[in-house]
C-alpha cells in the first residue's frame, strides 16, 4: 500500500517542493493550508505521516499538534513539525507536545527525504 503523507502548509512554494520530493519516491502527498480545519482533514485522510508547519493562518501547527496528542486513534500519528523559525522555545514546544522530527526551513531535499523515510519506518 502507498504511504499518504498529509502537508498541512500555506505556503505554495514549500507545499509544490515536498509534494515533488515525495512524490518522486512513490509517496501520495496531499495538501491543506488552514490550521483551523486542519484537525478535521487528518482525522478525514488518517495518513501515515503528517508533515506540519508552526505558523498557519486560523490556528498554530502547536495547537494542531497538541490536539492531535490527545485524541486517541492519532496519538501516535508521525508528525514532523516544519517551521521558519528555528528557535530554542520552538524546539522545546515541538518536544513538549510530542513531535517526531523537528525541521527548519529551508530545507534540504536530501534532508527532507531521509526524515520521511525514517519515520516512514523505510529506513534512512
Amino acid at each position: 500500500m502507498d504511504k499518504h503523507v498529509l502537508l498541512i502548509e500555506d505556503e505554495p512554494n514549500i507545499i509544490e517542493a515536498i509534494r515533488f520530493i515525495l512524490s518522486r519516491e512513490g509517496w501520495k502527498v496531499s495538501a491543506h493550508a488552514d490550521g483551523t480545519t486542519a484537525l478535521d482533514v487528518i482525522r478525514q485522510a488518517r495518513p501515515h505521516l503528517v508533515i506540519l508547519d508552526v505558523m498557519l493562518p486560523g490556528q498554530s501547527g502547536f495547537d494542531i499538534l497538541q490536539a492531535l496528542r490527545s485524541e486517541p486513534g492519532l496519538e501516535t500519528l508521525p508528525v514532523l513539525m516544519l517551521t521558519a523559525k528555528g528557535q530554542g522555545r520552538d524546539r522545546d514546544l515541538a518536544d513538549r507536545y510530542g513531535a517526531s522530527h523537528f525541521m527548519t526551513k529551508p530545507f534540504s531535499n536530501a534532508e527532507m527525504l531521509q526524515e520521511v523515510r525514517h519515520l516512514l519506518g523505510q529506513g534512512a
